[in-house]
């Protein structure tokens, strides 16, 4: 029997008074970044995710975002506090992939607390930006390597000591389209960073230094403590899976994704080497993007209540080859291995541990994002579309959703037409799209949005070949489609690749359905 976690050097009840605070406030900053953002992708989708980490980068709290976000990011708070030290007034931005960042649209800032002093904690944000310049409209080619996909920015000084550079700024907005829509979600993330500031003064005021080690020390040992208890309930073994990329964009091939679980001893060791090379496409995943996935199939096994920090990877081994699809290293193209890499990896991930939980593990999810990147003159409209969530031993999948390493919302309908020379032809249900079972998967979406000026559109998609597989005996959902409607003639268009739009045109997207679950 395991013992219960019992915080030492601060009382149980005070642990969890802390314990929710810290995490209200990061809950607090996204509803400032949200309000205050200009982009129907930050503002309607909730592109974006808050976190508060210790002085030494590692992480404490992190609101209810986007997971692959929250895994990457304490990355980006090692990368910062190494290479600018934070001083009383600095603030940090960051968006390189291999500085801990996920892909170039999404930007980091961060800041760090200060009391009598001293670094206390560190507050970042992460938000998708609609376009960071490069060689299409959204920042999401099919890029061969990463120049083409937009502005890199290392880990450089916004604000140092409570003085703007505007010099930098201007130079971030001369590369990016938009530019006033782009000042507008940096200056929400910068007042997302302000409020989380005023809310942890708040909270060192009532909290002495001593108490303040003991509660990050004890947040840290009750999520190694809650990981540890749900590994040592694991089968001691080894455990593998194998699941493909369609395609990169570029070459046409398969990219295999490999892996390797070894359980025991309330340990995990994760072997991700046997994966493909990189790619010459974008779906190279940054070892940022990498570990979230890890973290995040491991997350799901945890209690719904349990606080997500530094301590829930002391007891898992990630172990990635350099130059792999798994471990992207400069200068491969990386924008779809946010996105479309990530949702495969965990895929294989849950196969792997489905042999040792059978009749636990449901189905596979739809496996894809669906990323549409239309643009134009004057705007830039980004979307990620749901699906189906695979079936699952206690119930059938749910429909029309976003699943696994994405947690944003849709644009609503009244939202795209009033912001974009888009009109919304249909959106609906792909009825029939879920796998068969006892436990069917749910249904994907069809989205299909008419052009009403000339524009360019981007698509990074997954799952067009072959549906999501089923579990237990149930069957594939059915795979998604993309096709472009040009007065009466339909084409069928590739999963990864670019389309001119013209005046009157019809983009369809058709998402996959999730696996069905048991015979």
């Amino acid at each position: 029997m395991t013992r219960p976690f019992r915080p030492h050097g601060i009382d149980p009840v005070r642990f969890e008074v802390l314990r929710n605070r810290f995490a209200a406030l990061c809950e607090e900053m996204g509803v400032v970044l949200q309000r205050s953002a200009f982009s129907a992708n930050i503002k309607e989708r909730r592109d974006f995710s808050c976190a508060v980490f210790d002085a030494q980068g590692e992480m404490l709290a992190q609101a209810a975002h986007i997971p692959v976000h929250l895994g990457a990011m304490p990355l980006s708070a090692r990368a910062a506090l190494a290479g600018t030290p934070l001083h009383p007034g600095d603030i940090v931005i960051l968006n390189d992939p291999y500085e801990g960042g996920s892909h170039l649209p999404d930007i980091t800032v961060l800041q760090g607390v200060f009391h009598r002093g001293r670094l206390q904690f560190v507050l970042a944000n992460r938000a998708h930006h609609a376009d960071v310049g490069g060689m299409s409209p959204g920042s999401m080619p099919v890029a061969t390597e990463i120049y083409q996909e937009g502005l890199r920015i290392p880990p450089i000084r916004l604000v140092g000591g409570g003085q703007p550079h505007p010099a930098l700024l201007s130079l971030l907005l001369a590369n990016m389209r938009n530019p006033g829509e782009r000042e507008g979600d940096l200056r929400a993330q910068l007042a997302a960073l302000s409020h989380g500031e005023r809310r942890i003064e708040e909270l060192l005021r009532d909290v002495s230094r001593g108490e303040q080690a003991s509660f990050s020390a004890a947040m840290r040992g009750y999520s190694a403590h809650v990981v540890g208890r749900v590994l040592r309930a694991l089968p001691t073994g080894v455990y593998e899976a194998v699941d493909a990329l369609e395609d990169d964009g570029v070459s046409g091939r398969p990219v295999p994704i490999r892996a390797r679980l070894t359980i025991g001893r309330g340990r995990a060791v994760v072997d991700l080497r046997d994966s493909a090379d990189a790619v010459a496409g974008p779906l190279n995943a940054a070892v940022a993007v990498t570990l979230s996935c890890v973290y995040y199939v491991f997350r799901c096994l945890a209690p719904a209540d349990f606080p997500a920090n530094a301590g829930a990877m002391e007891r898992i081994v990630v172990r990635t080859r350099p130059g792999s699809v798994l471990h992207a290293l400069p200068p491969s193209a990386v924008c779809a291995g946010n996105v479309e890499t990530s949702q495969r990896l965990v895929d294989v991930l849950f196969a792997a541990l489905a042999k040792a939980l059978p009749g636990r593990i449901p189905a596979a999810s739809q496996g894809t994002m669906n990323n549409v990147v239309i643009g134009g003159k004057g705007f830039t409209y980004y979307e990620t579309i749901g699906g189906g969530a695979g079936g699952g031993p206690e119930g059938a999948g749910l429909s029309g959703v976003h699943t696994h390493m994405t947690n944003t919302r849709n644009t609503p309908v009244e939202a795209i037409e009033a912001a974009f020379p888009l009109r919304v032809e249909a959106y609906r249900l792909r009825r029939g799209s879920g796998g068969k079972g006892r436990h069917a998967g749910g249904e994907g979406i069809e989205r299909a949005v008419r052009a009403l000026a000339p524009m360019e559109a981007s698509l990074q998609t997954e799952r067009r070949r072959t549906g999501p597989p089923g579990s237990a005996g149930g069957g594939p959902g059915r795979p998604g489609r993309n096709t472009l409607v040009r007065g009466k003639r339909t084409t069928r268009l590739p999963s990864k690749g670019a389309v001119t739009l013209r005046v009157g045109d019809v983009l369809r997207v058709e998402t996959p359905g999730g696996g069905g679950y048991g015979r």
